[in-house]
């Protein structure tokens, strides 16, 4: 399944979820020596391999992180190659004044929000889904 690219369908479909836990964004230069099964993802960059990982696992593990955040799932199938969804909740988010660090998985978007605007988020999330759903423009 390549998932939907109908923007309507997906902003409709949205279901946002609120993951339990606290998860933090860190470099480090040996991803070797991190359990791959406790990262969320990771993403290598020339100056280190960036992980995103539950906060006590990488306190546990000394690692140092700034940004605390709350993990969004959106429940929709959203193919990799549909256009426009990430812009039209990103632009939500920002207009509520709401920071989001996007990753696309193959089967859902998962954003990342600080942990104090987890709740706010969902809300403004729930609502563009509610808005599509009645057809309003």
């Amino acid at each position: 399944m390549s998932g939907e690219t109908n923007i309507s369908k997906l902003i409709q479909g949205m279901s946002p979820k609120l993951n339990k836990g606290e998860y933090v964004f860190c470099t480090v230069d040996d991803i070797s020596k991190i359990d791959r099964k406790e990262t969320i993802c990771e993403f290598k960059e020339k100056e280190g391999t960036t992980i995103v990982i539950a906060r006590h696992r990488a306190d546990e593990l000394n690692l140092p992180y700034g940004f605390v955040a709350s993990w969004i799932t959106l429940m929709v199938h959203s193919s990799l190659e549909a256009v426009g969804l990430t812009a039209l909740f990103s632009t939500e988010l920002a207009k509520n004044n709401i920071s989001c660090n996007v990753i696309a998985g193959y089967y859902h978007d998962h954003i990342f929000v600080d942990r104090k605007d987890s709740e706010k988020a969902l809300m403004v999330l729930t609502a563009m889904s509610k808005f599509e759903n009645k057809g309003e423009h």
